[in-house]
């Protein structure tokens, strides 16, 4: 067995904590202990649960964590302040209420910011030391192992360098393992973090941990400065959440850390569950991954341009700065108006159809998407209407045509407002398929969706595997035209048989026109998928 990574480096994750600050997030105690999971699965060092004794939830939390969290790699931390000035550690409810959550590390959060030391916590100097020097040891001495935060530590040290410092050598005497410089605000650069962190080092003595905020989207950057610079504790948050525009990234800190500067800081294989690991927590705080997500969004490793595809077609390491799969994501060719042929192959191959080297052929499909594109389409967010115009244009090319599940001799939706303020949805379809002809009629919840179910009702006898299809996401977009509202509509659905997903585009002078063509490609990529050939 591969030995865990050991305590010279830490990756710390308060994402129940810090993280859940985002505007918009709002764990309950089970999202705390699933996400728990998950970044225990990541192999993170520390797991930061909350505040015990502050709210309800986490004391909720922390409890429900001794009992239902089996951690194989992370350790949980319980966050707290030091005790209130001009009072003893020993008797401060909240300090106690961080011994009795039973986790083994605590974070104290202290101010390292004379003003804040004097107009927030309204006391002295020499008292706010007193309460870093007291709580600390306090902890310590309870068998506790003790992180302290110093709070705006680097607008502290340029206002008054020598008495952030002296928090930071206050806590670090009194037995804290780490002592964090934060960067509360956001406001500092690369250069700065890094100069002023190797200063306190040498000045100190202690062990340094880092912790940003972005922002001045430099969190990240600052981040791996503080670790070139001699730090060896991270704290980051999972897809950068946090309060106001968020904390440092713990994805893209912890493959710097492994890719490129070449520290382990993971359990071996860890790194290759990073994409993985980043969506289900986005599922789990009900936010849509980011897609351009460094490292793990779905566009970090997509390529679009046709330069590029055809460098990368005979060497994906050209216009890429990692393998993908190192990190649990895959590599994606764009088809667009700016595809040259090397696209078109390589996403033909991506998506299974194998266009034999044939450049007319291929030449015909670039041709054909840059003429689609002109009039509104995009492929760009639809693989599966791609697949079908590829598909058609080889089937063209071997001298046969295009083969169709059905054909379509007529359609109509029909929306009906009536005296009481409701609304009826009609659709018919008239088509033919397998040599019969079949017209069905259907109400739906609105025009799109009765054609939808129109559609079903009429093909679902003879083609089963409809039953197992569903629509998942539907967008509209009004593209720009000359006329106000006579415009060009374009419509995306996404339909999934439960075990994929698959786009498809329409476009259209009306949206429903173009909800049906998105439909229609919706219906014949499933089948395809299902194993079906077309007979029409």
């Amino acid at each position: 067995m591969t030995a865990e990574p050991d305590d010279s480096f830490h990756v710390f994750d308060t994402t129940l904590r810090d993280g859940a600050q985002r505007e918009g997030i709002n764990l309950t105690v089970a999202d705390k202990l699933t996400i728990a999971r998950h970044l225990d699965d990541f192999g993170v060092g520390f797991i930061e649960g909350g505040w015990p004794g502050a709210n309800p939830r986490d004391t909720e939390f922390f409890a429900r964590a001794q009992k239902e969290l089996e951690l194989r790699h992370a350790v949980l931390v319980a966050f707290g302040a030091t005790r209130r000035a001009n009072s003893v550690a020993a008797q401060d409810p909240q300090v106690n209420a961080l011994l009795e959550s039973g986790a083994p590390v605590i974070t104290l959060v202290a101010k390292a910011h004379d003003r804040h030391v004097e107009l927030a916590l309204r006391t002295t100097l020499e008292e706010n030391l007193e309460m870093v020097r007291d709580t600390v040891s306090h902890l310590v001495a309870q068998g506790r192992r003790v992180f302290v935060d110093c709070e705006h530590f680097f607008d502290g040290y340029r206002a008054n360098a020598e008495y952030a410092t002296q928090v930071v050598r206050t806590a670090h005497e009194a037995g804290a393992s780490v002592v964090v410089l934060c960067d509360t605000n956001g406001g500092m650069l690369p250069a700065q973090v890094q100069a002023v962190t190797g200063l306190v080092l040498a000045d100190t003595g202690a062990r340094l941990g880092i912790h940003a905020q972005d922002d001045t989207g430099c969190a990240v950057a600052n981040t791996l400065a503080a670790v070139d610079a001699g730090a060896t504790h991270v704290q980051c948050t999972a897809n950068g959440y946090g309060e106001r525009v968020g904390n440092s990234n713990l994805f893209p800190v912890v493959a710097a850390l492994e890719l490129k500067h070449g520290r382990r800081v993971l359990p071996e294989g860890a790194l290759g569950e990073m994409t993985r690991i980043s969506h289900a927590i986005a599922e789990v705080v009900n936010l849509p991954p980011s897609t351009h997500q460094p490292y793990v969004g779905v566009s970090a490793f997509a390529h679009k341009a046709g330069l590029h595809a055809s460098a990368i077609k005979v060497d994906p390491d050209l216009y890429q700065h990692i393998d993908p799969e190192r990190v649990g994501n895959t590599m994606r060719m764009l088809v667009s108006d700016m595809a040259g042929r090397a696209s078109i192959e390589l996403k033909g191959k991506e998506l299974g159809i194998d266009l034999g080297g044939d450049r007319a052929l291929v030449q015909r499909v670039v041709d054909r998407v840059k003429e689609r594109e002109l009039q509104g389409y995009t492929y760009e967010a639809a693989d599966a209407s791609f697949a079908l115009l590829m598909r058609g244009e080889l089937q063209r090319a071997e001298g046969g045509r295009a083969g169709r599940f059905f054909r379509i001799e007529s359609w109509r939706a029909i929306t009906e407002d009536r005296p009481d303020g409701s609304h009826a949805n009609e659709a018919t379809v008239k088509l033919w398929a397998k040599g019969e002809r079949i017209v069905a009629t259907a109400e739906g919840n609105g025009p799109v969706n009765a054609l939808d179910r129109a559609l079903r009702v009429a093909l679902e006898r003879i083609y089963p595997q409809l039953g197992g299809f569903a629509l998942v996401d539907y967008k509209v977009r009004i593209l720009e035209g000359r006329y106000g509202t006579d415009s060009t509509t374009r419509v995306l659905i996404t339909t999934t048989d439960g075990s994929a997903e698959w786009s498809t585009v329409g476009v259209a002078e009306n949206v429903i026109a173009a909800s049906w063509q998105a439909l229609d490609d919706a219906y014949a990529y499933g089948l395809l998928r299902a194993g079906l050939e077309p007979q029409e």
